[in-house]
């Protein structure tokens, strides 16, 4: 491999890129799809948080304007928290439209994530929503087809590839060369395209500017897109090194992009709701219901598990009656009920989000097959728009609801007595003290933790495109 051929080679085929009146006309096409969607990402993204904001600031309005009322009412009254969307969520919409955006939170009771936009749509949603994201991985592969399709074939159609060959340069300098310098020419069209979205939109939409964290995800978001086009380039170039006709690679490249973009996905989708069926809701809260009866009922007079309390907390404090604890028995009833409900809704959810991380696998692996599904899961979850951030907003909004109903049934235990229980108030300020919800985002970590599989599936794709270009120029027939 000789680094001068193939510098001369790379720039010859960057301004046959530019001079191309096909490519100009595309890209400025692409172009305006690109700041269409960007600016319409930002717009609705932007919206959501502030009737999100106004919506949140309006439920915590009421629950501090409560009166001096019982716990357990206020406990029932609970409380609605609303799931903002990330800063870089303009990019790339992933799952939060078909994920809900809030929760009621009560005690004794897990209620699921409710009120997404899927819900609301007329089905179109189904085709997909125009996001930056979107034309990124879908379209400019295809423009990097349409402009590359002839690099190779077109050389031998007119007799070129010989002469170039005679020019002491190898088979493999001219396939990486003309793989370097249509692969350049791409990541200058668009590359500072995607920099300088995620760059203003991410500004505007974060409360607090840009930090550390939106840097290195926009950082890593744009070098992935740098290799996802490196990828679609060495594929290009050498499905167009291996034919001897232009028309044949065009159209050999074409389906391989509905392949990719279309086939597999939706394949990868069904094949993992197939391997790995998970229960629907009301499957789920039966299951829940069942096993809590035979844990303990606190609305059951004969429930094992309460008597065994009641005989424990009778004979620990000498007292023949709960009326003579020194504490309020129907309130240590709830937080014990609260406790043991809280720890089932926890155990079964962790259980179904492994199936859906089971399904998750299957598309993952098959990103081994097509970059495609590799690209789309990296940007999702650096985007924060992925399943992992969604089931890590339930597990916070659970958490939370857990610790405020037992600050409640705390205050129950204290300072309200077993006797005429109903009757009796608290002052407001027990509940106006406590602390409220804010979301803390999955750290980049734990993002490309998560997506390893997906970063590894990138990394083959890009070694085995070399590895075929360096197959192809060892094979006399393919300089034919």
């Amino acid at each position: 491999m000789q680094l001068h051929f193939i510098k001369i080679i790379a720039r010859q085929e960057w301004n046959t890129v530019f001079r191309s009146r096909t490519t100009r006309l595309l890209y400025f096409s692409l172009l305006a799809v690109s700041l269409l969607a960007t600016i319409t990402g930002w717009q609705y993204v932007s919206k959501f948080n502030r009737q999100q904001a106004v919506a949140h600031q309006q439920v915590h309005d009421h629950w501090m304007s409560q009166p001096d009322r019982h716990p357990h009412r206020v406990a029932h009254y609970g409380y609605l928290v609303f799931r903002e969307k990330s800063p870089l969520s303009f990019f790339d919409f992933g799952l939060d439209s078909y994920v809900g955006n809030a929760v009621f939170l009560e005690a004794h009771r897990q209620n699921t994530i409710n009120l997404s936009e899927a819900s609301f749509s007329n089905g179109m949603l189904r085709f997909g929503e125009l996001s930056l994201a979107l034309v990124i991985q879908l379209l400019v592969p295809l423009l990097i087809v349409f402009i590359g399709f002839s690099t190779i074939a077109g050389l031998k159609q007119n007799g070129v590839l010989k002469i170039l060959l005679c020019q002491r340069a190898s088979f493999f300098d001219l396939l990486v060369g003309k793989t370097a310098g249509l692969t350049a020419a791409v990541w200058a069209l668009f590359l500072p395209l995607i920099l300088v979205s995620l760059f203003a939109g991410s500004f505007f939409l974060s409360d607090d500017g840009l930090g550390i964290d939106t840097l290195l995800r926009i950082a890593i978001i744009v070098s992935l897109y740098a290799i996802y086009f490196l990828i679609v380039g060495v594929l290009v170039v050498g499905v167009s090194a291996v034919s001897t006709s232009a028309k044949n690679v065009l159209m050999v490249l074409v389906s391989g992009w509905i392949l990719c973009v279309v086939v597999i996905p939706k394949s990868a989708q069904t094949l993992g709701s197939k391997l790995h069926e998970a229960p629907n809701k009301i499957a789920f809260e039966q299951a829940i219901e069942a096993e809590l009866s035979q844990q303990g009922d606190s609305h059951d007079p004969n429930d094992p598990h309460f008597a065994q309390l009641k005989a424990s907390l009778l004979q620990k404090y000498g007292v023949d009656s709960v009326q003579a604890l020194p504490l309020n028995y129907g309130a240590l009833v709830m937080q014990e009920s609260e406790t043991i409900s809280s720890a089932l809704f926890s155990k079964h959810f962790d259980r179904l989000i492994g199936i859906y991380q089971s399904q998750n696998a299957v598309s993952s692996a098959l990103a081994f097959v097509d970059p495609f599904l590799a690209i789309r899961n990296l940007s999702m979850n650096l985007c924060g728009t992925d399943f992992n951030s969604f089931t890590a907003f339930q597990q916070q909004t659970e958490h939370y609801r857990y610790q405020k109903s037992q600050r409640l049934n705390q205050i129950h235990l204290t300072q309200i007595r077993y006797k005429n229980d109903g009757q009796q108030k608290v002052s407001a300020k027990n509940w106006q003290q406590m602390p409220d919800f804010t979301f803390q985002p999955v750290t980049i970590t734990e993002s490309l933790s998560t997506a390893g599989v997906s970063l590894a599936a990138l990394t083959c794709w890009v070694l085995a495109g070399f590895g075929a270009l360096y197959y192809i120029s060892s094979k006399r027939n393919y300089l034919l």
